[in-house]
């Protein structure tokens, strides 16, 4: 089609940069790339025996558009433009994955918490540099498709390095963050791929670094009556079973977790024009290496989507094409059990299994500390895994002359994840999207949303999963595992017989794990909701029942995230007649659905309750029950109610208690009369009050993010307050309020199809695209964020073209 066509005549003076730029990229095509199947099977794509490159056209709010001819090329732009945005945070991470912080940053200082749970640089290195030891990564690079990673994903990942490594070659590092630093140097497709499979393992080995690095031996007993004696001593239960259960459910608790989400589909027949809606919003960290990055991502005729990245990742992980949109859930399946083993009398490194005796492969690690000197420990590992001295603080398992704990993570034999993007990314349904989740079963802690221009929905819960079945757990489960899996989901199995391993599912894609047959899902119903519950209420009108403990809980307490968010989805689909409009005005509706349960019973007891505080009374009276950036009361409400929550036990909590029959408008009816709730609004009161606020003060005056030294009123509400757009600010009342986001609302979406070419989609990009605080795009999509409005995503060549702020960039490797 002539350009002249597509461009308004005030835009044609830049055209021919625009199109000596795209025919440099489309005659660099491979032979048949045009044609390729878009499902992504029978293909093979060559690297160019030139150098590596791609074009980048940036329009508004500095969103790259990354055209190149083949997949080593586009991870070549991909890479480059990531390290254009975000030099500072990757270079970071690659010091992780090399298992390099304590040499950089010392060994006591502590890693971002982006890729694993590692308390210290020290505990990150020894894990990471045992992973590079053992080989792990370089054996899943080996591994054929498809348990191992597809060509393409390779050809990205090598790319990807490639233009990180010539972005760090031609520029200048500007963002003081890492300006000089010795620590930011090139990477090669390795380091790429050890900073995935981090990502893949975040949910089981990731969560235990802490244990796996420290986990000891006690010193071997004599022999004799002596070590009968120390064994009989030591064969009292070395764990509280009920705490333990407590320490585990809360460790895997959607309300304690640092990411969460919401997202819905709303199929066709809720919609104005019969075609699907999607609405994604992650709740991901505001800084550090999780961050999200947008692009869009085109191989003519092979491949076009546009969306967000996690940092260091090749793919697109959440977005659209002109035909499907997707989004992530922070799913509650458990991605790793333990197994409890039996040690060999007198041997704390040899376990029996059925009798037999096996010996524990010692894993002898070394890094160096910031002075040089070298530091090194064990690690001990089993035929199911590291033995592990604890899951996070609070669960310690601890390792005795006749006990020990090993940790099984299935997915640290996944390098599949981007398979799962990159199959997206190529569907043309809702369909596809089933498809390419059973082909490449490569997600590891999240569910699945997904809706598409003919108007279907779809749910799926396809985590990579161990395969604890309910049978096995309770004909394997040790004493301690009898009680901790009920409260969890985390299986604690008898190591020492054989006939309780895992197991094979025949459609799974790797042993140990649930086939795509075993996973919650449900298909074309009106909306399909998720926000960090189990799959049980994805539509409350079609409840899924039947899947294992692991996968999560059914006819259990939901979170007020979850029920309201039924409550506002479940309303829209029967009002009907649905645009994307109205999945904007949802995003920053910021309801309180704890507000409707309990602000007017609280209002109601607050003068009996604070006799000498009829400002505090009045500001919870008018309060209009949102957390907009103008609420007044609004704040004075989040304070009472973090502290009412925080010491009230659930079951005092309301007079109507929880019912399965009623799942989503129960548990209901503040208690005020119940012990703790006087202090829990007298302590919020002088709280504020301390602090220099007054009860009624607007929100905006208090919770707020600084950007260049310009403070940005931030909207939103926490967890507890089961606002959809979720913000969990960090508290300094010296500092004014809530004055810095630690992580909420990230990368949002709004998406659906008019029967054009292009699809309707809004975006919005919360701590915006760059983390430099020199860039032009360090803080404006975050003041897009405070005002509520939304970017007009620019996906087709003629609207790429009409931007105003159109440049276009040339990148090449030589």
């Amino acid at each position: 089609m002539p350009v002249r066509t597509l461009v308004p005549r005030r835009f044609r003076g830049r055209l021919a940069l625009v199109g000596a730029a795209l025919a440099a990229v489309t005659a660099g095509l491979l032979p048949g790339a045009a044609a390729a199947d878009p499902g992504g099977r029978d293909r093979e794509h060559r690297p160019s025996d030139r150098g590596l490159s791609a074009v980048i056209r940036y329009t508004e709010y500095g969103v790259p558009h990354i055209l190149a001819a083949d997949y080593a090329n586009l991870g070549f732009g991909t890479g480059w433009a990531q390290a254009a945005d975000q030099v500072c945070v990757l270079a970071d991470g690659f010091a992780t994955v090399r298992g390099e912080r304590s040499r950089h940053f010392g060994a006591s200082g502590a890693p971002d918490g982006s890729l694993s749970s590692a308390t210290t640089n020290l505990a990150s290195d020894l894990y990471f540099r045992g992973v590079a030891e053992a080989g792990t990564v370089e054996a899943l690079l080996r591994t054929p498709a498809p348990a191992g990673p597809s060509r393409e994903l390779k050809e990205l990942m090598r790319g990807w390095a490639a233009g990180y490594n010539a972005w760090l070659r031609k520029n200048r590092v500007t963002d003081p963050a890492c300006a000089g630093a010795g620590w930011v140097r090139p990477v090669t497709a390795l380091d790429v791929a050890r900073r995935g499979f981090a990502v893949s393992v975040l949910g089981g080995q990731g969560r235990a670094v802490d244990g796996i690095t420290a986990a000891r031996p006690p010193a071997a007993p004599a022999t004799g009556a002596t070590a009968r004696a120390t064994a009989d001593a030591e064969g009292a239960p070395d764990v509280d079973p009920e705490a333990a259960a407590e320490a585990a459910r809360a460790l895997f608790a959607p309300e304690n977790a640092t990411m969460g989400s919401n997202a819905v589909a709303f199929s066709g027949t809720t919609t104005a024009n019969g075609r699907g809606l999607l609405l994604g919003n992650p709740h991901y960290p505001w800084q550090g290496g999780r961050r999200f990055w947008q692009s869009q991502q085109t191989i003519p005729g092979e491949l076009n989507v546009s969306g967000a990245s996690l940092l260091g990742t090749t793919v697109v992980n959440i977005g659209f094409n002109d035909k499907v949109a997707w989004s992530h859930t922070v799913a509650t399946g458990v991605p790793m059990n333990l197994h409890q083993l039996t040690l060999v009398p007198g041997d704390p490194t040899a376990y029996l299994v059925d009798g037999k005796p096996e010996r524990m492969t010692a894993r002898e690690v070394t890094v160096a500390d910031r002075d040089g000197a070298p530091v090194t420990r064990t690690q001990w590992w089993t035929r199911y895994g590291p033995v592990t001295s604890g899951l996070g603080a609070s669960l310690p398992l601890p390792w005795t002359a006749t006990t020990a704990y090993a940790l099984n993570d299935p997915n640290a034999a996944n390098l599949r994840g981007s398979d799962t993007a990159l199959g997206f990314a190529r569907a043309r349904s809702t369909r596809d999207v089933a498809e390419a989740l059973r082909r490449t079963q490569g997600l590891p802690w999240v569910n699945t949303v997904a809706a598409d221009a003919a108007g279907h929905s779809f749910f799926s819960q396809a985590q990579v999963l161990p395969r604890i079945t309910d049978e096995l757990a309770e004909r394997c489960s040790t004493p301690l595992g009898r009680v901790v899996y009920p409260a969890s989901g985390v299986a604690v199995l008898d190591g020492s017989r054989a006939d309780c391993a895992l197991g094979s599912d025949p459609d799974a894609v790797q042993p140990g794990v649930f086939g795509p047959s075993r996973m919650p899902v449900l298909r074309d119903a009106p909306y399909a909701v998720n926000s960090n519950d189990s799959a049980w209420l994805t539509n409350a009108e079609r409840p899924l029942t039947g899947y294992e403990r692991v996968f999560g809980t059914l006819a259990t307490p939901r979170s007020l995230r979850t029920r309201g968010g039924i409550e506002d989805v479940a309303g829209m689909a029967a009002r009907g007649r649905l645009t994307v409009a109205d999945l904007q005005r949802q995003q920053f509706a910021n309801r309180v659905p704890a507000a409707g349960l309990a602000a007017a019973d609280v209002a109601a007891a607050c003068p009996s309750v604070l006799p000498a505080e009829p400002e505090a009374c009045r500001a919870l009276a008018a309060w209009d029950g949102t957390m907009d950036s103008d609420s007044r009361g609004a704040l004075l409400f989040d304070r009472f109610w973090r502290k009412f929550t925080g010491s009230v036990p659930v079951a005092q909590q309301w007079k109507v208690p929880f019912s399965a029959a009623d799942p989503v408008r129960t548990p209901r009816g503040v208690d005020t009369g119940t012990a703790g709730f006087a202090k829990a609004l007298a302590d919020a009161v002088a709280e504020l009050r301390a602090a220099g606020i007054a009860p009624g003060a607007p929100l905006r005056e208090h919770q707020f993010v600084v950007r260049g030294g310009e403070r940005i009123p931030v909207s939103g509400g926490t967890e507890s307050l089961g606002v959809w757009n979720k913000t969990e600010a960090v508290w300094n009342a010296a500092g004014g309020g809530y004055v810095e986001v630690a992580h909420g609302t990230s990368h949002v979406q709004a998406v659906g199809w008019d029967g054009g070419r292009c699809p309707v989609a809004r975006t919005l990009l919360t701590y915006s695209q760059s983390s430099n605080p020199a860039s032009a795009h360090f803080a404006d999509q975050t003041r897009l964020y405070a005002g509520e409005r939304w970017v007009t995503s620019r996906f087709c060549e003629r609207d790429i073209l009409r931007s105003p702020a159109l440049k276009v960039v040339r990148v090449r490797e030589d």
